[in-house]
């Protein structure tokens, strides 16, 4: 089927439920979320529709998650919605050792990745990575992920930051720890050890995660 070809009744529901199910609580819905919604009682003729949804790009879907369902940016324009946003991708963090990197500004930007409002919320200050390494796995981020950050120079304990070490001219994906008058930067991998920072004055934050864009391998 050509993604020019008119869509079915049926698929213009499923992609309007998607996009209901999303705005109205916050995460995506499941296959059988659809097929409730939509008045299909078997998945498997779901979990059809949404193949050809995937093929013609109004959807994409992580295979690994039952709710990685969520419009593209053509499925959202084909709904007339003026939701979508592009994000910046502003370059690469290192989820394992420190790499060294240029120091991330909002200005340089250069490729983007398009989302809809509605996943995002407030998107002021918002810009992408590129994750490299698997330090983070427990949180599931992997390597070759796109993380959405919040660009801020606070964070609580245990949030996920991309954090600059100015006296190393690295940066690194990791949990923050402020434990007295040093900084622990926590892996999500049982085989990776922490990274202590003992002066508090070299730990730099440039922005917090606030959502994981999974790339299917």
């Amino acid at each position: 089927m050509s993604a020019w070809e008119p869509l079915t009744e049926r698929q213009q529901r499923i992609l309007a439920c998607i996009r209901d199910f999303l705005r109205e609580r916050g995460y995506p819905p499941t296959v059988r979320d659809i097929g409730r919604e939509v008045g299909i009682s078997s998945p498997s003729a779901v979990k059809y529709q949404l193949e050809q949804l995937e093929q013609r790009g109004f959807i994409e879907r992580d295979p690994r998650s039952s709710r990685g369902i969520r419009l593209s940016a053509s499925g959202a324009r084909l709904l007339g919605s003026d939701d979508v946003v592009s994000i910046p991708i502003l370059g690469i963090i290192a989820a394992g050792e420190p790499i060294p990197v240029p120091d991330f500004s909002l200005r340089d930007v250069g490729d983007t990745i398009e989302l809809t409002r509605g996943i995002l919320g407030d998107i002021r200050d918002l810009y992408a990575l590129r994750v490299q390494g698997d330090s983070m796995i427990d949180a599931l981020i992997h390597d070759g992920d796109i993380v959405i950050m919040r660009h801020t120079r606070q964070v609580e304990n245990g949030e996920m930051a991309a954090v600059w070490l100015r006296d190393r001219g690295e940066t690194t994906l990791k949990r923050v720890y402020w434990e007295g008058g040093r900084v622990r930067l926590q892996p999500a991998n049982p085989t990776m050890s922490p990274i202590y920072i003992d002066d508090p004055r070299q730990v730099e934050i440039q922005g917090k995660v606030m959502m994981v864009i999974r790339q299917v391998r």
